[in-house]
């Protein structure tokens, strides 16, 4: 019995959560969504800071506006998760514009000896790649963003920005044609 209970609580909607979290206040649903989402929030912001602090920073922020906001969320408009990692995206830009200008806390410190050098070599591909997507028009740097660092699906894009997919794909080939007429080691777009 308790099986089925669980299977019917897990399949109410995204949609019908924030219905419930809007006209009563309700606080477990929100808790509910962001147990579906954080993951996905994390990345997004992840994608934006390139600092694990800042990107967490940037969820709570974004979640606790997704709480004051609520009213706000039109179903009929889009989805719940689309809004919401929309919420999130500007709470980590404004993370990152407050903070410091000074090295994060990783960046201090020499790298460790006892790290396996692919996790240097990954962490430099990454800050090199921040560098090259601040050269590119936003359209095409948030897209590959998302796709690099936040490891969404072209389809998964278009849903989150609400764009068409296509226009995702035309984004996501100009900029690395860009990028790659920068750096010819970045590989061809796909």
């Amino acid at each position: 019995m308790g099986a089925t209970v669980r299977t019917q609580r897990d399949a109410v909607t995204d949609e019908r959560l924030m219905r419930r979290a809007r006209e009563g206040g309700d606080a477990e649903a929100l808790e509910r969504l962001y147990d579906r989402h954080a993951v996905r929030a994390y990345r997004v912001a992840q994608s934006v800071c390139g600092d694990d602090a800042h990107a967490e920073e940037a969820v709570r922020i974004g979640f606790l506006r997704v709480w004051r906001d609520r009213a706000r969320f039109d179903p009929a408009c889009e989805t719940f998760q689309s809004w919401s990692m929309q919420v999130v995206r500007s709470a980590a830009t404004e993370v990152e514009r407050r903070a410091p200008l000074q090295p994060s806390a990783a960046e201090e410190h020499e790298p460790d000896a006892s790290q396996p050098e692919s996790d240097e070599l990954r962490r430099n591909e990454s800050s090199g790649l921040r560098d090259a997507l601040a050269r590119l028009p936003e359209g095409e740097a948030e897209v590959i963003s998302l796709a690099f660092f936040g490891e969404l699906t072209h389809t998964e894009i278009a849903v989150q920005l609400g764009l068409p997919a296509s226009t995702v794909k035309g984004r996501m080939r100009l900029g690395l044609e860009k990028l790659r007429a920068a750096n010819p080691t970045v590989p061809p777009a796909g």
